[in-house]
């Protein structure tokens, strides 16, 4: 009997093109996701921290970055460890970090008085522009003690909203809107705003401004930030200057660290260099954070 010709094998071919698929779709994912997220990359992350900072000057959201926001979200962060004892500082069996039901805080609508009832915005308006020139002046001194920033900053708030409101009402929802519109309003002073009218009427709800950063660069200013040198740091000499106390509050222990670089970051407005930040970047697990406790950004809020 003659030997048949071998045919084509669709069932090997399909399984072949299939697993050549798989695996392009794998590295691609793979590196898909690596490039966006940046967590991965230690230069990326100090660089990006810098640059938050750097256009806005918004070290608030620049904390995404940081190892704050390795076991827990920013702002479950900010409620736990600073609104809550302000919102719940004179409940019995308060403790912070505990349970908190059962508890009566200012967050209850008892406290509420008739301006507060009655408030249209108005008076809440009134609150944040009062807020924000006391914004300025912790911003001045950076946003890398964090600890004094969002303490003395919700202090001032309680005070100020008695004051206007005549009542010791206090909210999460309070806090973040004054310090987030004080964080905006900051920005909008450095880089400035466009016109903005309404679809429908045409009236204009935002006036163009030039912000100082404009003013004082040229409309056209450029801050770029990129990698000037990398200093060597031991886990050992890490372990050494890390604020352990602080470092605790963030739920991370310094045996989660891994590895730890060292950048120094330059920055420059109209590509000539302005000054340089130092930032340290710690590794746990796969991901990279900025170590704020031994990072220092106070030189970026003095370039306006």
């Amino acid at each position: 009997m003659a030997n048949k010709e071998k045919g084509f094998n669709k069932k090997i071919y399909a399984f072949v093109v299939f697993f050549a698929i798989l695996v392009a779709l794998i590295v691609l994912v793979a590196f898909t996701f690596k490039s966006k997220y940046i967590a991965f990359n230690p230069e990326s992350v100090a660089k990006s921290y810098v640059d938050t900072i750097l256009q806005t000057g918004d070290g608030y959201n620049a904390y995404k970055y940081s190892l704050v926001s390795k076991n827990s979200k920013y702002g479950d962060f900010i409620r736990v460890n600073y609104m809550y004892p302000v919102i719940y500082r004179d409940a019995e069996g308060y403790t912070k970090g505990g349970d908190l039901d059962g508890l009566k805080g200012y967050n209850d609508e008892s406290y509420m008085g008739t301006l507060t009832k009655n408030d249209n915005g108005k008076k809440q308006g009134e609150v944040i522009n009062t807020m924000y020139a006391y914004y300025v002046d912790l911003v001045n001194n950076g946003w890398d003690d964090y600890d004094t920033f969002f303490t003395s900053y919700f202090a001032k708030l309680v005070e100020v909203r008695k004051t206007v409101f005549d009542d010791d009402y206090m909210t999460d929802e309070i806090m973040f809107t004054a310090l987030e519109a004080n964080v905006r309003a900051y920005g909008q002073y450095l880089t400035g705003t466009e016109e903005e009218r309404d679809e429908n009427t045409g009236v204009i709800l935002q006036q163009k401004t030039l912000g100082s950063y404009q003013v004082k660069y040229g409309e056209e200013y450029t801050l770029t930030t990129e990698i000037d040198s990398e200093e060597n740091i031991t886990l050992d000499e890490y372990k050494k200057q890390a604020d352990v106390e602080t470092l605790k509050t963030y739920g991370v222990s310094v045996d989660d660290v891994s590895e730890v670089k060292c950048y120094n970051i330059e920055v420059k407005i109209n590509d000539k260099t302005s000054t340089t930040v130092k930032v340290v970047v710690v590794k746990i697990s796969d991901s990279w954070y900025v170590d704020n406790t031994l990072t220092d950004t106070t030189a970026l809020y003095s370039i306006a």
